[in-house]
């Protein structure tokens, strides 16, 4: 192979597109998070870096300051929790089922993140990860439902920003190896 085309498949798996992501209704009482994206890796690569949660999310948005304290024990009832020093602990989520039909993995996690937690609203968080020819098709999906006093409508697109900060990183760990 010519060193140019060598240089142009590399530039492009580099500079692949972002996430198509979007907040995709809300209400008062409810709003959904969707999105997705095509990676040139293998299903099982992508599958093994959604459950290497401490490698993507950034430290910015945990509790201890510090992503490596994070862990997802991907199984029915497995936690995706941050533990630190002090005996300090949170469980962001839990699973609630991890599937494979037709070569389709499925991750559903039951959680609220972060402030939403003290909210009191249900979240339930879906990644699914289909084989593509050219690698495979990373999807998350994000409905949190509560009270109509909360306006969850008002804080859709700022809850939507910070996790598809988190997918993008995800992303990018898989399609180059590093979230940053």
């Amino acid at each position: 192979m010519r060193p140019f085309a060598l240089a142009f498949i590399a530039a492009a798996l580099f500079w692949a597109p972002a996430a198509r992501a979007e907040v995709a209704s809300s209400s008062p009482t409810s709003f959904v998070i969707h999105a997705e994206t095509e990676i040139a890796a293998t299903p099982a690569e992508v599958w093994r870096n959604v459950r290497r949660v401490d490698r993507w999310w950034n430290s910015e948005h945990t509790y201890s300051g510090d992503a490596s304290n994070l862990r997802l024990d991907a199984r029915a009832g497995g936690c995706w929790c941050e533990r630190w020093g002090n005996h300090q602990s949170i469980e962001h989520m839990r699973v609630v089922m991890v599937m494979e039909r037709d070569g389709v993995r499925t991750l559903r996690l039951a959680g609220s993140l972060g402030p939403l937690q003290e909210m009191g609203v249900t979240g339930v968080m879906t990644f699914t990860i289909e084989p593509r020819p050219n690698g495979a098709k990373l999807t998350l999906t994000y409905r949190v439902t509560g009270d109509a006093s909360l306006h969850l409508d008002q804080i859709a697109a700022p809850v939507d920003s910070v996790l598809m900060e988190q997918f993008e990183r995800l992303r990018r760990l898989t399609s180059s190896g590093t979230a940053d």
